[in-house]
């Protein structure tokens, strides 16, 4: 096995996906989950969706609020996604977005965008700590992804080529970590944030 970042391109890459893709198991499926609520139960925000549907985050300095608010939100999102079913949709429906905006501002949140914003940011503290809580940012993981598969004489040369394909593409559209004042945010509520994402 290869380790954490290695992904099949599928199009432009998704921060969000990549950086999902080093979270493991259960947590992995609960994260994407919550982050991606708003895309699955009511479609792109319009607001927020540039061109090739590619959801555009904003990245923010987090706070400890910020963290307190996005744990405190997980048990009604969590309701709300199994409610829906959690199915995609091509049109964003106003009740569901209405319900993401209410709980978003019952849990300190602007609106569902906010949140979101939110969760993209932790997502992406959180896809670059290990085990021992050691942060690499993403475009660091990747550049010694590409590395180790270089270097790896025992992967065929066609897959060598697609993984490398792949992780380049990645690398092209991998934001540098903003805020590295929320890498300390994040572990300090880490345990939390796990919790809620069993």
């Amino acid at each position: 096995m290869l380790g954490g970042l290695y992904i099949l391109y599928r199009g432009p890459v998704n921060i969000q996906e990549m950086v999902a893709m080093r979270l493991n198991g259960k947590m992995l499926a609960a994260f994407a989950a919550v982050v991606g609520l708003g895309l699955v139960l009511s479609g792109p925000l319009s607001a927020q969706a540039p061109q090739g549907g590619e959801q555009a985050f904003k990245q923010i300095k987090l706070t400890d609020a910020h963290v307190k608010g996005f744990v405190g939100a997980q048990t009604d999102m969590a309701a709300l996604a199994q409610k829906q079913g959690g199915q995609p949709t091509d049109q964003p429906d106003p009740k569901v977005q209405a319900e993401l905006d209410a709980i978003a501002k019952r849990h300190g949140f602007q609106s569902f965008v906010d949140f979101d914003d939110i969760a993209f940011n932790i997502s992406m503290v959180m896809g670059g700590l290990d085990e021992q809580g050691t942060f690499t940012d993403p475009i660091a993981s990747i550049k010694k992804e590409i590395a180790d598969i270089t270097a790896d004489k025992e992967i065929p040369e066609k897959d060598k080529k697609q993984m490398l394909d792949e992780l380049n593409e990645a690398l092209k559209h991998t934001p540098p970590l903003q805020y590295p004042e929320n890498v300390e945010v994040v572990k300090k509520h880490r345990a939390a944030i796990e919790k809620v994402l069993q």
